[in-house]
């Protein structure tokens, strides 16, 4: 049986949660705030936004423990910024990850969460303590990394920080302390299995732990979005989506850049997304873009049936999601290799790939795109059968296999 541990949860790890369930392999799952959707089904259409975390499982396998991420969203709505501080305050992301980490391993110490567990599965940052006490007790451990292996990250953004030095308060990682890089590569070190969610973020990991450690690539599945409401621009103008925190981690400095290039009133700029600095500052950068504050993801999903071409050009990633949920829009992409989804991209036919740090060859495929405009409904109808190529039962089907295998041992 295995124990999973995650503090906030998304699609991805609903998916293995899922998974699990079904092949009869979960014994608990730990969390900060969650509710049972199968338990509980009334719920679903009620709760919606940040305290949205119902989850595909049964309630008597889902073990909350509240404070601190309550704490956290309460400040962060209150403008509490000293108890949210970034690695430090009592409410942050970090301490609300490390407090988790504590509680879950203590408890598995103590046999709360019964006799039959054999494994742990847990995520970065929240993991070295469960770890530690799943290897004193002889337990298996699994890793899941659903971003580039910290040393890749700083490196690609401290280059960030001398490429774009006005940008540097928007990249966050640069600013972590030495502590959590320790805790990351102590997690690392205790892993047996790690979980990654593409070809870049495997490539990230250091050569000797990828020599000695179990690895799997198992990109994230795609949602499916009701394409019967036809939402499509039927405008002049070439509408070019990012979506994403607004920072140079996912290159928004770099397509700023590219569209200064291009010149073009045949071109419309749509961010959305969360703002790191205040509006009028990335205005200042670039001017000519439309903003869409963050929303639902249904009407996320919306507002990319409205464009043409989602653009991503990031500088490090996981695998970002919402490069499939745009292909399952209709959307065909321009993106790099380091946003995680090079698979994602048959040129010229689902998209384009493009190096990072390169504003010129955005500003080529947008342009592309523009001049032709006839060439976007195939592309579209391309990347949307692309996209449904990868599902969330063959992701948590690759990882519930991996799972078997590493217990059996």
């Amino acid at each position: 049986m295995m124990l999973l541990s995650h503090p906030t949860g998304n699609a991805n790890v609903r998916a293995v949660l899922q998974a699990l369930d079904c092949a009869g392999l979960l014994a608990k799952f730990v969390t900060t705030l969650g509710w049972s959707e199968t338990s509980y089904p009334f719920l679903t259409p009620k709760i919606h936004g940040k305290l949205r975390r119902n989850y595909p499982i049964p309630a008597d396998k889902i073990d909350i423990h509240p404070l601190r991420e309550s704490v956290r969203l309460l400040a962060g709505s209150l403008g509490m910024k000293k108890l949210t501080a970034h690695g430090v305050g009592w409410a942050s992301v970090d301490q609300v990850c490390q407090s988790l980490d504590r509680e879950v391993a203590r408890r598995l110490r103590h046999n709360s969460y019964g006799p039959d567990v054999r494994a742990v599965y847990a995520y970065e940052d929240c993991a070295e303590r469960l770890f530690a006490t799943a290897r004193d007790l002889g337990l298996k451990r699994v890793y899941d990394l659903p971003i580039a292996y910290w040393e890749t990250t700083q490196r690609l953004l401290r280059e960030e920080a001398q490429r774009y030095p006005d940008w540097e308060p928007t990249l966050g990682a640069t600013r972590d302390f030495e502590k959590k890089l320790s805790r990351k590569t102590r997690e690392l070190e205790l892993a047996e299995l790690v979980i990654c969610p593409s070809t870049f973020v495997l490539e990230s990991l250091p050569v000797d732990a990828r020599a000695t450690k179990q690895c799997l690539v198992a990109p994230f599945g795609s949602p499916i979005v009701d394409l019967k409401e036809d939402g499509k621009n039927k405008r002049g103008r070439l509408r070019v989506l990012f979506a994403g925190a607004l920072t140079q981690r996912k290159g928004l400095a770099d397509l700023f850049a590219a569209m200064k290039m291009i010149h073009s009133a045949e071109v419309e700029l749509v961010v959305m997304g969360s703002t790191l600095r205040p509006l009028s500052w990335y205005r200042d950068q670039f001017p000519g873009f439309v903003y869409e504050l963050p929303r639902p993801h249904i009407d996320v999903l919306r507002l990319m049936r409205s464009c043409d071409v989602f653009v991503l050009p990031s500088i490090v990633e996981g695998r970002a999601l919402v490069q499939q949920e745009a292909m399952a829009c209709g959307l065909p992409l321009i993106a790099t290799k380091n946003a995680g989804g090079d698979d994602l991209i048959i040129d010229g036919k689902t998209g384009f790939l493009v190096p990072i740090r390169s504003p010129a060859s955005i500003a080529e495929k947008i342009s592309w795109f523009a001049a032709n405009r006839s060439r976007i409904s195939g592309m579209g109808i391309a990347a949307q059968e692309r996209a449904r190529e990868f599902t969330w039962r063959v992701y948590g089907g690759r990882i519930v296999a991996a799972i078997r295998a590493l217990i059996a041992e």
